[in-house]
């Protein structure tokens, strides 16, 4: 699906930076672990769905730019440097990577199910899962096992849910958007 209404990108693209924001603030704190549950992987994945490969990475690469300057729009309403330079940083500055690898890996398919828009989430998740704890490995000074063990291994099945769930949405979402055909070529 090619787009090419420069406006609907821009517009887009600024809808994904807002609803990561606030998929941001939707937590659950588990008590074992410095890394919290949230939303903003969701938001990630549909903005790799919404977009080409070039937006889909512009428009992560704002959210993170207007968060490390200071904006309070990743978890608990934090913002700044401190955020991307502490333990769930590696996290957040993969994002414009997992939203890349999407919309990569969409952009090869003629044809979409949930199960294609699934299994290019997952892919996501495992640099999202990789960058992450390797991230937490150095600024936690802790071992890949115990990187792991902490971050990864506790959110497996609500990483899970997540992909089944923006799966259907996705499929939902461009089933609605391509009856504006003036959008695509």
């Amino acid at each position: 699906m090619k787009i090419k209404n420069r406006t609907y990108l821009m517009v887009v693209s600024g809808l994904c930076v807002a609803l990561t924001a606030v998929c941001a603030q939707l937590i659950i704190i588990l008590p074992f672990t410095p890394v919290q549950i949230t939303l903003s992987v969701c938001a990630v994945y549909m903005t790799g769905v919404l977009l080409p490969k070039r937006w889909a990475v512009y428009s992560q690469l704002a959210y993170i730019l207007l968060g490390g300057i200071g904006i309070p729009i990743f978890g608990k309403f934090s913002g700044g440097l401190g955020v991307l330079a502490g333990p769930t940083g590696g996290y957040i500055l993969v994002y414009p990577i997992m939203a890349l690898v999407v919309a990569a890996i969409l952009e090869r398919l003629s044809e979409r199910n949930p199960l294609h828009y699934m299994f290019a989430m997952f892919i996501s998740l495992v640099i999202c899962y990789i960058g992450g704890s390797i991230w937490f490995c150095f600024v936690g000074h802790v071992d890949l096992m115990k990187s792991l063990s902490l971050t990864v291994l506790p959110f497996v099945p609500f990483d899970l849910v997540k992909i089944v769930f923006c799966g259907f949405l996705a499929q939902a979402l461009i089933k609605a958007l391509s009856k504006q055909k003036q959008l695509f070529a």
